[in-house]
């Protein structure tokens, strides 16, 4: 059994997950499960339809992005292959054929 974290208000131990929150049924105070609470600290990132991407997967663009600074477009359908996962807010580390490295959010990829 995985021991949740006691509740950062009242400091209950009896917190509880539902979906993507603790929730806390004594002050009913709710926060978000962080990536890195799950799974003894391994980072957890999905795509667009919500399966669970890991390192050296190979994914699919969903959406036409435009590549900042720069009049290049990411088209959609472009196949990246050997992602790599990082935090922050672009949590995709990867190169693209033509284009370079550069970083992509998961909620514009699907696992291929």
């Amino acid at each position: 059994m995985s021991a949740l974290p006691n509740c950062p208000q009242c400091h209950s131990e009896y917190t509880y997950e539902d979906g993507s929150l603790y929730i806390c049924p004594e002050c009913a105070h709710e926060w978000p499960i962080k990536p890195h609470d799950v799974d003894n600290d391994e980072l957890i990132i999905k795509d667009a339809n919500g399966n669970r991407l890991h390192d050296g997967d190979t994914v699919s663009v969903i959406k036409d992005l435009k590549v900042k600074g720069t009049s290049t477009v990411v088209k959609v359908g472009t196949k990246v292959k050997n992602i790599r996962l990082v935090e922050g807010d672009h949590d995709i580390d990867c190169k693209i054929t033509g284009i370079g490295p550069m970083k992509l959010k998961s909620q514009f990829v699907k696992k291929a």
